[in-house]
């Protein structure tokens, strides 16, 4: 499968994709019936994603949060997920691409559930990020150490590490750029406050190819498509948008909401474009190296 076509969703891969005028950045690529089910239409363009919101706002998903580049003036610059603290220190989950290569932590303000507004104190890259999407979207990711504990985000998230991730339906959430699948996204369909989620059917999976090739898809990745109503979209589905990457794509599984995978990449913005997740159980060894005592469940 070809990937030349994916763009990074946050962040210095994705600059020129993102407005020069800075406005808040929030999320995910909606049902344009949906969006007028909610109501959503000329001037009230941002209503329309009252839903998406509210399933963002869900509890188990406290912990994603925002990540400003302009010292807090706007958020939602890139996402991440909270996955524990260590040493009085929270863990942040979030897309190696949205740093440069070697880069710092502190490139991003980091705010809590709560409103509390934490710096970056270290980062640790996937060893198999190169920075090229093309060829490692299944390994764009990072972890960031923040300066003091995250305890407004309830109880740390479980992470998926089972191999049923084809065929089942996640929920992505994170706070980038709003649209509708007909149209894409405008700064007209900002507006709500708070992060959005949508959900959609993980169709292709592809399996980690160990050693990695050089030049060539080394694979560990999810992926959805924006299908149309009469396509058999369920009333939610959606896919990311620009300033999503970062967070995380959800998945219940034996009752319990585990992260399977870190947002990442996409191929567009409008009906028929995909969405690509960095695949959580293929990188358990080293998301336990890192954080020691994470929960894995399958």
């Amino acid at each position: 499968m070809s990937l030349a076509r994916r763009r990074a969703l946050g962040g210095l891969l994705a600059a020129p994709l993102l407005p020069v005028v800075m406005r808040p950045a929030r999320a995910v690529i909606i049902l344009d019936s949906t969006w007028q089910a909610e109501g959503g239409g000329p001037d009230r363009e941002s209503a329309g994603f009252r839903a998406h919101v509210a399933l963002g706002s869900q509890p188990q998903f406290a912990g994603v949060i925002a990540l400003s580049d302009d010292e807090g003036e706007t958020w939602g610059a890139a996402s991440g997920t909270w996955i524990g603290n260590v040493g009085g220190r929270a863990h942040i989950l979030t897309a190696a691409h949205l740093y440069e290569r070697g880069g710092s932590a502190e490139q991003y303000l980091y705010r809590t559930p709560g409103g509390t507004v934490r710096h970056g104190a270290s980062i640790v890259f996937h060893p198999l990020f190169t920075w090229d999407n093309d060829e490692r979207t299944g390994y764009d990711m990072a972890i960031v150490r923040l300066d003091g504990p995250l305890d407004d985000g309830g109880l740390p998230p479980s992470l998926y590490g089972g191999r049923r991730e084809q065929g089942q339906r996640i929920v992505m959430v994170g706070f980038g750029s709003r649209g509708i699948g007909s149209a894409g996204e405008d700064a007209i369909y900002d507006g709500l406050p708070g992060k959005a989620a949508a959900e959609n059917v993980v169709a292709e999976v592809m399996e980690a190819i160990q050693p990695p090739p050089a030049n060539a898809d080394a694979g560990n990745w999810l992926a959805v498509t924006l299908r149309r109503e009469d396509e058999g979209a369920g009333r939610l589905d959606g896919i990311l948008g620009s300033g999503d990457s970062g967070g995380s794509a959800w998945l219940l599984t034996g009752g319990l909401w585990a992260i399977a995978g870190v947002n990442a990449n996409g191929t567009g913005d409008t009906y028929g474009s995909q969405s690509f997740f960095a695949r959580v159980s293929g990188a358990q060894d080293w998301l336990k190296s890192v954080v020691p005592g994470l929960v894995f469940v399958s």
